[in-house]
């Protein structure tokens, strides 16, 4: 059994200087209920498909499979009518962790994330200075719901 463990944070500024070979993500939603999330994601030229359970605690179950790039194409296309989450993904090193920054584009442009994946939910980590307030707990960020409430409808 996959579980991931992932905490998620504002930033205080980008990091411009460390972010470098950008992935170009692209994903939509065949199932987007609480309790379960099914997710066919397009990063460059490569192609998956998620299902993750229910967060409990910044923890969840979680599956991941490959597929034809040509097939999650056309599978985003007939089925996630809801519409798409668009970003660009920065990974960088601090300290031990891969930290994964996130720019948002088309409907969500302006929201931008870093997420950290943990071994376990008490695992202690070192914030960049780049890292502002954890937003975990808040799922107006996660990407499931940028969906139906994209961040340009927010009142800030």
């Amino acid at each position: 059994m996959a579980i991931e463990i992932e905490k998620k944070f504002l930033l205080k500024y980008l990091p411009k200087e460390s972010l470098s070979n950008p992935v170009f993500i692209s994903q939509g939603y065949l199932l987007n209920k609480k309790e379960t999330v099914v997710r066919i994601r397009l990063a460059d030229k490569k192609a998956f498909m998620t299902i993750k359970g229910l967060t409990t605690n910044s923890a969840r179950k979680e599956y991941e499979y490959s597929l034809p790039y040509d097939d999650a194409k056309e599978m985003i296309d007939l089925f996630c009518k809801e519409g798409l989450v668009e970003k660009k993904r920065y990974k960088i090193a601090h300290k031990g962790f891969i930290w994964e920054i996130d720019q948002f584009s088309g409907n969500n442009t302006g929201l931008v994330v870093a997420e950290i994946e943990l071994e376990h939910i008490d695992q202690l980590f070192e914030k960049p200075d780049w890292v502002g307030s954890e937003v975990t707990q808040d799922p107006r960020y996660y990407n499931s719901n940028l969906i139906q409430n994209p961040y340009s409808t927010w009142q800030l």
